[in-house]
């Protein structure tokens, strides 16, 4: 099969476009590779994937309707399925700068579901969404039949939107689209505005771990390889011609960050000090994945435990920072 992974030099893409190509596939990734966080990281992304078989790389803003219109017709034939994981991620910066989210997340998304509904051979669009989508809710664990209609943030609001672009399109143009909720992915080659990188850099340079709160927020820790296998079986397991489907993707388990910072001095053999501050709009008290479904429908099963995943990280971010 030929997949095109969108986002392929950021953490979730690379990874996946990896475990594709160890398969056996062809995958054309597109990134844009902004500066959101430091492009380096990602340029590294990139240079573990280039030269191996099967793998072509287009820097591509998927906002971008002509270069994406370009690509469909110069390739467009040869795309079995597309795991469109490119998006303006994080929370806070949307306090920052909301238009790159209307960008990227809306303009961004419709531009890949038009590009896809004119694929001749396109079997199955994968697309990440967020359990940012489950905004202020009070039940846990969150499952796929809660309501989401109180996003907390511009970024859960914009990826909301794609999943009700996404219905539509199944709806309107006959695709068949599978939409995943991702809780909080760490892990090695990860993404540095995420607490536990920024966590893991204050600790190496003896400096404070600047918490929201006391460190009682929670969060459902997901381990890379446990989300690389869901988006593949997701990927797999298409659903019916003009049917659309969602899953959570998480650990089911829900750790809080005091729990984190725990880990991470286990794995440096450093103590943390610690800068509290008040957590900025848009944050929420927890989140953890009720994944019965994704179970039942797709054999998903996280193996990783924090503690185990940290560990990894860490062996990874001293190796990759400090040789």
């Amino acid at each position: 099969m030929t997949i095109l992974v969108t986002g392929a030099a950021g953490f979730i893409g690379a990874a996946v476009s990896q475990h594709l190509l160890q398969r056996g596939e062809r995958v054309i990734g597109v990134d844009c590779v902004n500066d959101y966080y430091d492009p380096a990281l990602k340029e590294a992304r990139l240079a573990r994937l280039a030269g191996q078989q099967g793998f072509s790389f287009q820097r591509i803003d998927i906002a971008d309707r002509a270069a994406m219109e370009a690509l469909a017709a110069s390739r467009g034939s040869e795309i079995d399925g597309i795991i469109h994981l490119a998006a303006q991620a994080g929370v806070r910066y949307s306090l920052v700068n909301p238009f790159a989210y209307v960008t990227s997340n809306l303009v961004g998304h419709m531009t890949v579901l038009e590009m896809a509904r004119h694929l001749p051979n396109l079997r199955h669009l994968v697309y990440a969404s967020s359990s940012s989508v489950y905004g202020g809710n009070s039940k846990v664990p969150f499952s796929i039949e809660d309501r989401v209609d109180d996003p907390l943030s511009l970024y859960a609001a914009t990826k909301r939107a794609d999943e009700a672009l996404s219905v539509s399109y199944s709806h309107s143009h006959g695709l068949a689209q599978t939409g995943l909720r991702f809780f909080t992915v760490y892990g090695p080659w990860g993404r540095p505005d995420m607490a536990y990188f920024s966590f893991m850099k204050a600790l190496m340079n003896d400096q404070p771990l600047r918490v929201f709160g006391d460190g009682s927020m929670r969060r459902d820790f997901t381990y890379i390889d446990d989300i690389v296998a869901g988006v593949i079986a997701a990927l797999d397991h298409p659903p019916a011609k003009g049917q659309h489907r969602l899953y959570n993707l998480g650990n089911n388990n829900s750790a809080s960050v005091n729990d984190l910072i725990a880990a991470l001095e286990r794995a440096t053999n450093k103590r943390a000090t610690r800068d509290e501050v008040t957590p900025p709009p848009g944050e929420v008290a927890a989140t953890w994945a009720d994944i019965d479904a994704s179970k039942r429908d797709l054999g998903f099963q996280p193996k990783t435990a924090l503690p185990d995943g940290i560990k990894l990280f860490a062996d990874w971010y001293r190796g990759f920072y400090q040789n």
